[in-house]
């Protein structure tokens, strides 16, 4: 769903000491690099050094040189770790009135030539970083990680996890804040003090307790943890509070216990200097997410003694070295020393996953000096904030991983060589640390420094499918790719059949997104497109703008004011020539429709409905709008047209309380109504008899309500998979596929035919409740699913490539458009359940394609060889050529029967099957003479030509060779001189003394080469064929 794109970008910021690490403020609009003695502060767009701070040489001395740095959760403080056990606390101070960089002389005139570039447009604040302190840590410091109101750090001796406040000063204390930098601060002082001991049982969940932490890593939208220990494993952790009515020892400052801050730490309701007054204590708890040994129970959210139980130690291929979680999806990432990453589920009630899912490293086919020892360990790894990527950095390569599993991209895999003395995209061959951008469509990268370039840091673009903002199961015709400043939109749908299955045919419209919205309202968070793919909305930092195919003009608000005065939150959607919106206005929640018709103004809204939360995600089926918001509520609407006007109407709402957990993991909806309902139903009863869809995270779960009583109804739930990206749904139109739900899982397309229909679905009596729905089909597929055509039987998906020029010193990322047939994957699904009449009445649906004809010999070739492989699965000793009963062949073969193009379908199939099967599949088809004859019959020539060589090959042809001779008759008579000339090859091949083809050519009265000259061939040419 993300793929890189176009070249990445160089980065410098004029240092000569090597850049060692590089981290994204929570914010994501500045992030930091540290080289041993600096530190300096970007701003992410434009990507530009706002200010640094380096080092006297006295401090390198005294305190160890930089080593790590890390921001506090609310960007305004930096710890940096340095080698000698030191904490180095540095204020981050915006100065808005502080200019970094001058505008240039240029004359007013020219300056309107120079726009701001996306994300540009605002004006460049000046920081100032100043030194807060030093902190000594005793016990050899590991690592540390800023919280808001405390410092938590790890040790080796003794083996432990602490944290120390933050230094107030006696300043701030009384309203003053001192913004001198200073190597001493006198005035700060400190308060509490938290400390658990790893081998005193402070942390009884450990696998091993002799083991030190060597990394934590802290989530702050769920506020959980990820430690990494010494032996290689990792962990899943969190902070809670104990009451107690005396805490023994000294567990820190007293806290209240519904007080929490933003990213998880408890926060205390008063300090204190370390007194023993509190009555509520801090534990830890946790669960092995990595190397956890199966022999050992879990129970209560404890491991249960190990002294009885060996604890193995785990290979160093298979040893943690980082970690991140997926709270869109509640997964979580572990990369390990030999390259290989491991997904799994977060723990529930504290008990380590069950299982995991693996993802390998990509290789080098071509074996590349490059990647000759591997892929190397994982350095560093981070998730979209949408949860649909993971970007990997390895160290001697890269990646970017689908959260189902599929690798979209590596920096192995390339067409093309390279100049290794002048190529100077050093994040190929490793990656240091990795950030997104907002937006998620820029991955900045930091490299270990190469030999032939200076360049460490890049920013790599990528381009993503606007299912990642915004899931609209609904319209499965345009695929539409979302990049920084522009829209692609695939425009296949439209185009002949031929032009959709050519890789070559340019089938995307580049739609570019104006300057003068991009430049204060980067990045885009949401992509819309109507139905009919002739109007497009997209929504930034604020506001909106619209797009229209037939004018190719873009329409924005003429006040700026009114637009800055709002941003989309939940989506929008189109409905015809209706725009409808969800969006926040200072904490006003509200559904709004704009007309394209009209200018985008506010004294043009057609229509407002306000919530009291804010809504979640929209829905449009047929004129039913379904809004679901944040406090786990779905509203129904009827989008009712009148005279001058559209307006909504409430039919109802419902709570799913209890059904689900949280709102925030709703990534898509859609309902079916029973046509009774439609057709004759009040609309405020269609929440009560509709079958929903709910995808969760990555969960796709189907909801069908039952009729309890006379005013009750309950829904029945059914988990149909996990890990699912995204999903479609196709309510109306041919055959099997109506009402069908399709989902994506990264490997391949599952399909559920009938689905969502409810009249099919049945009770089971003895479980009181809905008969399971099942799979139907699973496609599997070697690129990444876009979008489905179903009214020409096509998958369209996008693959990524990666092309070096020894010519050119960096690499270049591009998309390729991908296509895969579905239709033989359905109707084998007919023929395997002995459904032939619908697999008829479904083919029928597509026979005018141009490609129908090959779609059914993909079909009979997968038969044949299912058959084949069935028998030798069954009994080695028998034949290949020999077909078992239960083999579909015979059902598929009369299914053939049923249109025109059987005989070419199954020769065509032969030629393409091993000799050794022709004897079976003819035993059913029929005898291949009467087909010729057929052929012959039908005026089918050129087919009765292909059936000649299974003939021959069947020994079914005579020595006088009179079925060739006839057929080359019935050529000359067409006249077909291509076919006569092919005849003529054949005579000769099967003859090598040119006999045969003598014969032939006088019996009907002509000379080879009069053909052929007729032909167009050189008699010479051919003779020597």
């Amino acid at each position: 769903m993300y793929f890189p794109t176009a070249v990445a970008k160089t980065l410098k910021d004029g240092s000569e000491e090597t850049i060692s690490m590089a981290s994204n403020s929570p914010r994501k609009t500045l992030f930091l690099s540290l080289t041993k003695s600096t530190l300096s502060i970007w701003r992410v767009r434009p990507p530009v050094v706002l200010a640094s701070l380096s080092r006297a040489e006295v401090s390198l001395k005294s305190h160890g040189e930089n080593l790590f740095a890390s921001w506090a959760p609310d960007g305004g403080r930096i710890v940096i770790q340095t080698s000698a056990s030191h904490l180095v606390l540095i204020r981050v101070q915006k100065i808005p009135s502080a200019k970094p960089y001058q505008a240039s002389s240029l004359p007013h005139a020219a300056q309107r030539r120079f726009l701001p570039g996306p994300g540009e447009g605002q004006a460049l604040n000046g920081y100032r970083l100043s030194l807060e302190g030093v902190v000594r840590i005793h016990g050899d410091l590991l690592c540390v990680s800023p919280r808001t109101t405390h410092i938590l750090f790890t040790t080796k001796d003794p083996p432990a996890v602490q944290r120390i406040p933050w230094p107030t000063s006696q300043e701030s204390e009384d309203g003053k804040e001192d913004e001198s930098v200073t190597n001493e601060p006198p005035q700060n002082k400190w308060i509490g003090h938290d400390t658990w001991l790893l081998e005193e049982n402070d942390l009884p969940w450990l696998v091993r307790s002799d083991v030190t932490i060597v990394s934590v890593t802290h989530n702050r939208s769920s506020g959980v943890e990820g430690w990494v220990t010494s032996d290689g494993r990792a962990y899943y952790v969190f902070l809670f509070e104990e009451e107690e009515g005396a805490a023994p020892g000294d567990h820190g400052p007293q806290v209240s216990e519904n007080d929490s801050s933003a990213d998880g730490d408890p926060r205390p309701s008063g300090l204190t200097d370390g007194a023993d007054t509190a009555d509520v204590i801090l534990n830890w708890s946790g669960a092995c997410v990595h190397g956890y040994p199966r022999s050992i129970q879990a129970q209560n959210g404890t491991v249960q003694s190990h002294e009885s139980t060996p604890i193995f130690e785990l290979p160093y291929s298979e040893r943690a070295t980082s970690i991140a979680f997926n709270s869109p999806f509640s997964l979580v990432a572990v990369g390990t020393e030999g390259g290989r990453i491991y997904l799994s589920n977060l723990p529930i009630n504290n008990l380590p996953p069950l299982h995991s899912q693996l993802l390998t490293p990509p290789s080098d086919h071509r074996q590349h000096r490059r990647s000759a020892g591997g892929v190397g360990s994982v350095l560093s790894m981070e998730w979209t904030s949408d949860g649909y990527a993971l970007a990997v950095g390895w160290e001697r390569s890269w990646g970017v991983y689908s959260v189902g599993g599929r690798c979209v991209a590596s920096g192995l895999n390339f067409e093309g060589d390279i100049d290794e003395s002048s190529f100077e995209d050093a994040f190929m061959d490793g990656v240091v640390a990795l950030f997104w951008a907002p937006g998620n469509l820029e991955l900045f990268v930091l490299a270990p420094p190469m030999g032939n370039t200076d360049s460490q840091m890049f920013i790599v673009p990528f381009a993503k499918s606007t299912l990642t903002s915004q899931q609209s199961p609904d319209n499965t015709r345009y695929a539409v790719l979302q990049m920084d400043q522009a829209v692609m939109i695939y425009r296949g749908a439209d185009q002949p059949d031929m032009s959709v299955i050519n890789p070559e045919a340019d089938v995307w419209q580049h739609v570019k997104v104006p300057l003068t919205y991009m430049a204060t309202n980067w990045p885009i968070r949401y992509v819309s497109i109507s139905n009919d793919g002739r109007l497009l909305a997209v929504a930034g930092r604020r506001g909106l703008i619209h797009w229209s195919a037939i004018s190719g003009r873009w329409k924005s608000f003429a006040d700026v004011s009114q637009e800055q005065a709002f941003m989309v939150r939940g989506g929008f959607l189109w409905y015809n020539h209706v725009l409808i919106v969800a969006i926040e206005s200072s904490r006003s929640y509200q559904i709004r429709l704009y007309s394209r018709d009209l200018d985008l103004a506010a004294n043009n809204i057609l229509h407002r409905e306000v919530f009291t939360s804010p809504v979640a995600l929209l829905s449009l089926v047929d004129n039913s709008l379904l809004v679901y918001t944040v406090d786990n509520t779905l509203f129904h609407f009827l989008i009712l047209p009148t005279e001058d006007s559209v307006t909504l109407h409430l039919c109802g709402s419902i709570s799913f309380e209890g059904i689900v957990a949280l709102p925030s993991v709703v990534r898509g909806m859609s309902w079916m109504l029973p046509p009774a309902q439609k057709q004759i139903g009040e609309p405020a009863n269609d929440l009560t008899v509709a079958t929903i869809l709910l995808l969760l995270g990555g969960r796709l779960v189907l909801l069908r309500p039952r009729k309890v009583g006379s005013h009750e109804v309950k829904y029945d739930m059914q988990i149909l998979a996990e890990r699912i990206e995204f999903c479609w749904i196709h309510l109306g139109g041919i055959g099997a596929l109506e009402n069908s739900l399709w989902g994506y899982d990264g490997t391949g397309v599952r399909i559920w035919l009938d689905a969502l229909t409810i009249e099919a679905a049945s009770v089971n009596q003895e479980l009181d409740a809905y008969h399971s729905v099942q799979e139907s089909v699973n496609i599997p597929l070697n690129f990444y699913p876009m979008s489905v055509l179903m009214d020409k039987g096509i998958i369209i998906g996008v693959e990524q490539e990666t092309a070096a020029r020894a010519s050119l010193p960096f690499a270049m990322f591009r998309t390729l458009t991908s296509t895969h047939l579905f239709l033989h994957h359905v109707l084998r699904y007919h023929l395997d359940h002995s459904q032939l009449s619908e697999a008829v009445a479904f083919a029928s649906n597509y026979q005018h394609l141009v490609f129908f004809a090959h779609a059914l010999e993909v079909l009979l070739h997968t038969v044949l060889e299912a058959g084949t492989q069935s028998d030798s699965d069954m009994a080695a000793e028998t034949p290949a050529s020999t077909l078992s009963e239960n083999s579909a062949l015979p059902l598929a073969i009369e299914f053939l029967d049923h249109f025109d193009s059987a005989l070419d379908v199954v020769v065509a199939c032969a030629r393409k099957t091993e000799m050794s099967r022709w004897r079976g599949l003819f035993d059913i088809v029929g005898n291949p003479k009467t087909l010729f004859e057929t052929c012959l019959e039908s005026g089918l020539l050129k087919t009765a030509g292909s059936y000649l060589l299974v003939l021959h090959n069947l020994e079914q042809l005579d020595e006088t060779h009179a079925d060739v001779i006839r057929l080359l008759r019935r050529a000359l008579e067409a006249p077909d001189w291509v076919l006569c000339r092919e005849l003529m090859h054949f005579l000769r091949s099967i003859d090598e003394t040119g006999a045969a083809l003598e014969q032939a050519l006088v019996e009907v009265g002509m000379k080879e080469e009069q053909i052929m000259s007729e032909s167009g061939e050189d008699t010479v040419g051919a003779t020597e064929c």
